[in-house]
């Protein structure tokens, strides 16, 4: 579930252009096209296991804290495809890469429809799934923005890469847990069956950027020094570190656990429900995109206000569709919750785009999504808490904590700008 926000590679796009040669009645070529589709094959891997949370509880009989720990898992195997895709893509080549991040995510889905039978390879499953996802977040957006910069492509307005590559695997995230819910909902084998598309889409993907050519540069990263990091850590830590963790921690509340609360009297539809859910989320954070382009702009700590603000609301109503057992409300609260993912993650990587020195944008913003992801741990921590707490009252809980994130991003700002 991420989307990286149009201005991240403006500069850089701009840049490109006004070097470019000069192309009269060129047809602009389409090689970031096909090079996206391996971005919504990552996507859809994300979040086709979200929305078969409640199916492997009923079908496999796993506990809830099991299929939450499955969820967090895919964590532990993101964050260290995030810090390492980046490398290997200038060492390896960005289409190499990208393409066997992309063969290791459909090995990935073949070990959970084996986990089917043998319930314990649904955890290396997810390991590999977030392994490949965080190599391919990477790499395949470093190959698409080239793509998307002269001469591969002279038709291409500054900043267009971004869009591309946020709206590929946006669609991906949106339409892979929908899918896979209709499929365990209505197919024979549903805990084998869901996962068929995504090997189609992923064979489909290869097969399509495998004509995308190679756009690493001659100079390896390693002859690069390190850029100096240490005089944007203090900005860094005061108004993105808060912030980034709510990038995915709402959503996911959202979609993998508010779906377990409500669904008690939707007999035969829980599945369904859940694909449902998965949908809404991350697909109000993507019609909200334009207004947090529009708002990062202008005022860029208004952004993050708004989002932490939406969070803080969803959460609410997510406390109030839980109390109330009102599956209708909790998509409602989904909604919301997703336009504040979608503002949050803008104002992030906007400010880390800001705050990156000459050469570390692409270390910063490695830095904002392992912090971001750490997020996906939230349903395990609302699990555990569930033991002693009303799940209704975690929720309120974790909307006054938005409301105080809010808040001290806004005096931070306020500092930082005297």
């Amino acid at each position: 579930m991420s989307m990286p926000a149009d201005h991240l590679n403006a500069e850089a796009d701009a840049a490109a252009a006004r070097t470019a040669p000069v192309r009269h009645h060129a047809r602009p070529r389409r090689d970031w096209l096909r090079a996206g589709w391996v971005m919504t094959a990552s996507g859809w891997s994300a979040n086709q296991f979200s929305a078969l949370l409640g199916a492997y509880r009923g079908e496999l009989g796993l506990s809830t804290a099991a299929t939450t720990g499955l969820f967090a898992v895919y964590v532990v195997g993101l964050i260290p495809g995030l810090l390492l895709g980046s490398p290997a893509a200038d060492r390896l080549g960005r289409r190499r890469v990208a393409l066997g991040a992309l063969a290791l995510s459909a090995v990935a889905t073949c070990t959970l429809m084996a986990g089917s039978t043998a319930v314990w390879l649904l955890w290396p499953g997810r390991f590999l799934t977030g392994l490949g996802a965080g190599v391919l977040l990477t790499a395949g957006s470093v190959w698409i923005k080239e793509l998307s910069s002269p001469p591969h492509d002279t038709a291409a307005a500054p900043g267009v890469a971004a869009r591309r590559s946020g709206l590929f695997l946006s669609a991906g995230f949106a339409t892979g847990g929908l899918a896979a819910s209709f499929l365990a909902q209505w197919a024979p084998y549903p805990m084998v069956t869901a996962y068929v598309p995504h090997l189609v889409l992923s064979a489909v993907a290869a097969a399509t950027a495998f004509g995308s050519p190679e756009t690493t540069g001659a100079a390896p990263a390693a002859q690069v020094p390190a850029p100096d990091m240490g005089p944007v850590r203090a900005r860094f830590r005061a108004l993105v570190v808060p912030v980034a963790p709510w990038v995915f921690a709402a959503p996911t509340l959202a979609f993998a656990t508010l779906p377990g609360l409500v669904d008690g009297g939707l007999d035969g539809w829980q599945t369904v429900y859940a694909g449902v859910a998965t949908a809404v989320t991350p697909g109000s954070g993507l019609l909200v995109q334009p207004l947090a382009r529009r708002l990062a702009a202008r005022h860029r700590l208004a952004t993050a206000v708004a989002g932490m603000s939406a969070v803080a609301v969803g959460l609410l109503v997510a406390a109030f569709a839980a109390a109330h057992t009102d599956p209708a409300v909790a998509l409602a609260a989904a909604a919301l919750i997703g336009a504040g993912y979608g503002l949050c993650v803008t104002y992030g990587l906007t400010e880390v785009a800001l705050l990156a020195p000459p050469g570390g944008l692409a270390r910063l913003t490695s830095r904002f999504w392992v912090l971001a992801y750490l997020g996906f741990f939230a349903p395990y921590g609302f699990t555990l808490l569930s033991g002693p707490f009303d799940p209704a009252a975690i929720l309120l809980a974790a909307a006054g904590l938005a409301v105080v994130t809010g808040i001290g991003v806004t005096l931070a700002g306020s500092r930082a700008a005297e």
